[in-house]
């Protein structure tokens, strides 16, 4: 058993110096732009020396009111369900479920309709959401801050190769069912002369 232990840790250790900074740059700031990636957030400070940020945006086509709701929907993971006058809003000192691993996320910041973020219980983990009005639009980033991803090397190592790219894919998925969300829900305009 001890062998396919080492062969897997050796294996881990390879792909993760294979995984190019280049690559792990994009994956960290995928659809965000410089400025964003760089600039300071609300609720930066609730994890002051992380060892891993991302930093991810997505711009929306509906002002940043009409995003809020669906960014609530989001982070209590009721999905795309249409918007109800009684869905209960966050507040700060709410606890949300955890994912499938990892302890729940506490509300911190509730600003609406700017700033959304969450800490986790244990204190390893800060996801921040910022909305900004852009030109009749919305832009929408999220900030993750993770404390330790893990302690061991392979365990880095996995980290870097398998959940930050997985982190990625989760993270564009639920950016995007906003965004749907939200343009879906807009009036529609009528284009021809009366």
């Amino acid at each position: 058993m001890r062998p396919i232990v080492k062969g897997l840790a050796g294996a881990a250790l390879i792909a993760a110096l294979a995984y190019a900074p280049r690559v792990r740059r994009w994956c960290l700031t995928c659809g965000a732009t410089d400025e964003e990636v760089s600039r300071p957030m609300t609720g930066d400070d609730m994890l002051p020396v992380p060892e891993v940020v991302s930093t991810r945006g997505v711009t929306i086509d509906a002002p940043p009111e009409a995003v809020w709701p669906w960014l609530v929907r989001m982070a209590r993971g009721a999905g795309a369900e249409p918007i109800l006058p009684e869905f209960p809003q966050l507040a700060v000192g709410d606890v949300v479920p955890p994912g499938p691993a990892g302890p729940g996320m506490r509300v911190e910041i509730c600003d609406i309709p700017r700033t959304l973020a969450f800490r986790s219980r244990d204190h390893d983990r800060v996801r921040i959401f910022g909305l900004s009005a852009e030109r009749g639009g919305t832009r929408l980033v999220s900030r993750n801050r993770i404390a330790k991803p893990a302690v061991t090397i392979v365990g880095r190592a996995v980290h870097r190769v398998v959940l930050e790219p997985g982190g990625l894919v989760r993270e564009r998925r639920m950016l995007a069912g906003i965004r749907d969300g939200a343009e879906s829900c807009l009036p529609a305009v009528d284009l021809l002369p009366a």
